[in-house]
């Protein structure tokens, strides 16, 4: 079982590590999307040795969609982290996987192709391309990502805390917006923005503008809490925590309960209602919990 969790600097890494995470989840701009923060490769190296000292693992994020400029970036980047002995990077622009490849770096990628990951032959054809697991697509159901583990024998990972990213747009929608309303107002994921759906007065979609482009979440926080055992009898055993939205100690109160219960599943004593009830206390006011698609029939959202 592998408890993954991003990391927005080194000393949240460590509080994390701490925590009992299994991996941590780090990168930087332009190569990784939608992360806490960006981290400069220093930054990423001193992870690396902290999470190695304690016998845990590191894979970086290469997921962004590159164009020419990024992919003629992208070799001696790779080359740097398969120096720093990063465990894995997940990438889906299969150019990206090609340039891996073609260095022939000691560095195994995770298949990442965002909604695009719906198969299990999509993700078989990767395994043959020497992928050593998939990131799977946040809108499946269970009973599709079940299916999906059952037919593959390398691991899928599951989103079991965190927000889903429902909409990604390269262009500064935010600056292009206040540009022609005349106004001077900030973007960063710090202000706090959110879009409201106008038939649903109580939604709330957070949004933000960075370096790579505009990022619109899901107005829940998808947790899988009480479907811990049944992913981990159904071999769904990788299980990542996303703190895009979530900064600081918090974060890694949330982690630390989800170590724990993953414990609990191990030994056989896992109680999820107890669980449940914890993370509610520890969930922030204005982010309510919610199952996303995890728990519908997949005739409904298809």
């Amino acid at each position: 079982m592998n408890l993954i969790a991003t990391a927005e600097s080194a000393g949240q890494a460590e509080a994390l590590l701490d925590a009992g995470v299994d991996t941590l989840y780090v990168g930087g701009h332009p190569f990784g999307l939608r992360l806490p923060r960006p981290l400069g490769i220093e930054e990423i190296k001193e992870i690396i040795h902290l999470a190695h000292g304690r016998g845990k693992k590191v894979t970086v994020a290469c997921n962004a969609l590159m164009h020419n400029k990024e992919i003629e970036q992208l070799g001696a980047y790779l080359s740097r982290l398969a120096e720093l002995q990063a465990d894995a990077i997940t990438v889906g622009d299969p150019g990206a996987i090609l340039t891996l490849e073609e260095l022939k770096l000691p560095l195994p990628y995770i298949y990442d192709g965002e909604t695009l990951v719906t198969s299990a032959e999509q993700i078989a054809f990767w395994l043959k391309h020497h992928a050593v697991g998939a990131v799977a697509a946040r809108e499946l159901t269970l009973i599709e990502l079940k299916e999906m583990q059952s037919r593959l024998e390398k691991p899928i990972e599951v989103l079991v805390y965190g927000p889903t990213c429902i909409h990604q747009s390269g262009r500064p929608l935010l600056s292009n917006y206040y540009r022609y309303e005349g106004m001077s107002e900030r973007s960063d994921k710090d202000r706090g923005l959110f879009l409201r759906d106008p038939k649903n007065p109580e939604s709330q979609y957070p949004i933000f503008e960075d370096e790579d482009g505009t990022h619109i979440f899901s107005t829940e926080d998808l947790s899988l809490m009480a479907q811990l055992q049944d992913l981990k009898e159904n071999r769904l055993i990788w299980w990542k925590l996303d703190g895009v939205l979530l900064r600081g100690e918090p974060f890694v109160r949330i982690a630390a309960l989800f170590a724990e219960a993953k414990q609990a599943v191990e030994s056989g004593t896992f109680e999820p209602a107890g669980y449940c009830n914890r993370l509610k206390d520890l969930q922030p006011a204005n982010r309510q919990l919610g199952t996303g698609f995890y728990l519908k029939d997949p005739k409904e959202i298809h």
